[in-house]
């Protein structure tokens, strides 16, 4: 450590005093996990209320969300395959059993995700997940697709009326055809939400052991590939990573993984935070969001007490999970609403019906998503000083981008030298925090590498115009 700084530093319109500088180093000869991006979903009609809210309203909600220039730029959406109970299956009515002929339905607006997936593309956004929160009702053991229930036919579920896991399999990959066949292709594509929970819409369960996962699995990856369908499957989405590491211990036993693209979790019942090494496999956060009630409202308040709907409180979540858990991609619920300021699970809100907010966990997210771009890879950061969590990344264009997280309350001056990549021009800084929100900020040359003041409770994201070194 350097001996304490004397001086007052000012950078990005703060004032504070620097504490002790400390030195990072980056190698990105050193590589981990592929970043494959962030993103949201607008599931339960809110791409509908996206697609109807006034034109300016839209737009700016749509800038803010996919420009990776001014906005967050997100590039994965996560779209919800329709189960009947909205009125919203392609297989509005059952064909009587597993081996009837099935009459699919295609409306071509699919509760506004079409729509809304069409604009997505149109800013570049090339990850598209359909999610299935259940069969429709009569494959299950239930009978309805909102109640408790089992897909009919998986292991310990015999149904009077049959064995619906082929019917269910290809009812997903129609599903995903006729995205593909309008030029939105669907890239992968689950078949559980939350199995581990029970609430009043649409649902499907599987046990602890995962056996109903493990015996419908493979069908549905034949079903895809004799369909001629290039689709990389998931599992399970389950309601917080330690049930996801219960169900992904199952499936790595059973072989189940030689058949998936990526293991696939929520965040509610708890946080990602240390991988799950059962499997090479891509693993993703696919929803997060600190809900409504308990005082979990949209805000646009940074930092004031670490509350769960602060954008401070979501970026240590986000550096926590793609830097100690290794994450490849990280979702949240929604991304727009209108007027639904009493739940903080959306990033954008048109909070007056018009004038479209981004909330605090937004920014939390931009820091990342901006400048972090889908095929990026993870590189060692070495150095980073007490109460940091710091994510090192190169992008395909070699560029590298550094994030810190200042989790203590007290700033600290950070000095960060990269190994393997060279750049004739300085870094670009910018910073948020609870006064400045993607603020330009200061990336001092020194002696070879470089010094940014990092405040307390701030993100701070680094970028180098890369080059191999």
């Amino acid at each position: 450590m350097a001996p304490l700084l004397s001086k007052l530093v000012v950078l990005g319109g703060l004032a504070g005093f620097a504490a002790s500088q400390a030195s990072v180093t980056v190698d990105v000869g050193t590589k981990f996990q592929q970043i494959d991006g962030f993103g949201f979903s607008q599931a339960f009609g809110r791409a509908k209320e996206f697609q109807n809210a006034p034109a300016a309203t839209q737009q700016k909600a749509l800038d803010y969300l996919f420009n990776a220039t001014t906005g967050a730029g997100f590039s994965i959406i996560r779209n919800r395959v329709g189960s009947g109970g909205r009125g919203d299956s392609i297989l509005p009515t059952s064909p009587g059993s597993p081996s009837g002929k099935p009459s699919y339905v295609w409306d071509k607006d699919d509760g506004g995700q079409f729509w809304f997936t069409k604009q997505a593309a149109s800013y570049g956004v090339k990850t598209i997940y359909a999610d299935a929160w259940s069969a429709p009702g009569f494959m299950k053991t239930s009978g309805s697709d909102s109640s408790p229930g089992f897909l009919c036919g998986t292991t310990g579920h015999t149904c009077s009326s049959g064995d619906w896991r082929q019917a269910y399999a290809d009812f997903l990959v129609q599903y995903v055809k006729y995205y593909n066949d309008a030029g939105l292709t669907v890239t992968h594509l689950g078949f559980l939400n939350e199995p581990d929970y029970s609430p009043g819409y649409s649902q499907m369960q599987i046990s602890t052991n995962a056996q109903e996962a493990i015996s419908f699995i493979p069908i549905l990856h034949e079903t895809a590939a004799a369909a001629g369908v290039n689709v990389s499957l998931t599992c399970c989405d389950a309601m917080g990573w330690q049930m996801q590491s219960t169900y992904t211990t199952a499936l790595v036993n059973a072989g189940s993984t030689q058949y998936l693209g990526v293991i696939t979790s929520h965040s509610y019942t708890s946080d990602a935070k240390t991988p799950l090494s059962q499997t090479g496999l891509t693993k993703w956060n696919t929803e997060a969001g600190p809900g409504s009630g308990n005082g979990n409202t949209f805000v646009t308040t940074w930092y004031s007490r670490g509350a769960n709907e602060e954008g401070f409180t979501w970026a240590q979540k986000i550096a926590t999970a793609m830097v100690n858990a290794q994450l490849s991609a990280y979702l949240f619920w929604e991304g727009f609403e209108i007027k639904q300021t009493q739940s903080g699970s959306h990033l954008v809100d048109a909070t007056d019906g018009t004038n479209a907010t981004p909330s605090g966990i937004f920014w939390a997210f931009a820091m990342w998503s901006r400048h972090i771009r889908p095929g990026a890879l993870r590189v060692a950061a070495s150095g980073a000083p007490n109460g940091f969590i710091t994510g090192a990344f190169q992008n395909v264009d070699g560029s590298v981008v550094v994030v810190f997280t200042n989790t203590g309350s007290g700033a600290q001056s950070v000095k960060t030298s990269f190994t393997g990549v060279s750049s004739n021009t300085a870094p670009q800084a910018w910073l948020t925090n609870q006064d400045n929100k993607f603020a330009s900020t200061e990336a001092k040359a020194d002696g070879g590498a470089f010094t940014v003041s990092i405040p307390g409770r701030s993100v701070v994201t680094l970028k180098m115009a890369g080059g191999s070194g």
